[in-house]
């Protein structure tokens, strides 16, 4: 096995190993990983971290305590709104899409919509400029972008975007299921209130 320290230095601290990643050097730890993904995830079980294979990407999980778990829900509601704003600009954001800062911020000015959830992300933000930087950072650290050219200003949505559109799919459904397993609980009680009225005398 290569890379073994590499790998471990970028998954361990939450990061993603892409397929459709623009450096190079990323992508020979895709390959490596998924010619031998067995033998990885062995040897990184050793140290108590499990290596799982996404929509074209790589990451680890490992046991966490309840507090971290928490933890992890709160960071994921933030992530919400900005798949929210995402979608709302480029229905079709996501693994591959190549965008710039410049092109989001005209968006922005023509749209109420855009205007409104934008105003929404960092309220300590003042300018839709400061605001679009500040998300690309926060794609770029969680692992979700790349720049693509420095000179045009683009950025590339890597594989790894699944990971947060799948995570915030199932919490939708999670959702959803709880929602409909109140209206029926509801509906059953109502059905058992209608019911004694009337066998009552």
């Amino acid at each position: 096995m290569n890379y073994t320290e590499e790998i471990f230095n970028i998954l361990s601290r939450g990061g993603f190993i892409s397929n459709n990643s623009v450096q190079a050097r990323i992508k020979r730890y895709y390959d490596a990983i998924e010619d031998h993904q067995a033998e990885y995830d062995e040897y990184y079980q050793g140290i108590g971290f499990h290596l799982e294979a996404g929509d074209g990407y790589f990451f680890f999980t490992r046991k966490e305590t309840k507090v971290d778990l928490l933890r992890k829900l709160e960071a994921v509601s933030k992530w919400i709104d900005y798949l929210t704003f995402l979608k709302t600009y480029n229905s079709a954001f996501g693994a591959g899409l190549v965008f710039s800062a410049a092109d989001i911020v005209v968006r922005i000015n023509c749209d109420m919509e855009l205007k409104e959830l934008a105003g929404k992300l960092f309220s300590e933000k003042k300018s839709y400029d400061e605001i679009v930087e500040k998300l690309i950072s926060e794609l770029e650290r969680m692992g979700f972008v790349e720049q693509q050219d420095e000179v045009e200003k683009t950025w590339k949505v890597l594989a790894s975007f699944h990971y947060i559109e799948e995570l915030i799919d199932c919490i939708s459904i999670t959702d959803d299921t709880d929602n409909t397993d109140d209206a029926e609980h509801t509906g059953e009680k109502d059905k058992e209130a209608d019911k004694e009225k009337e066998e009552q005398p």
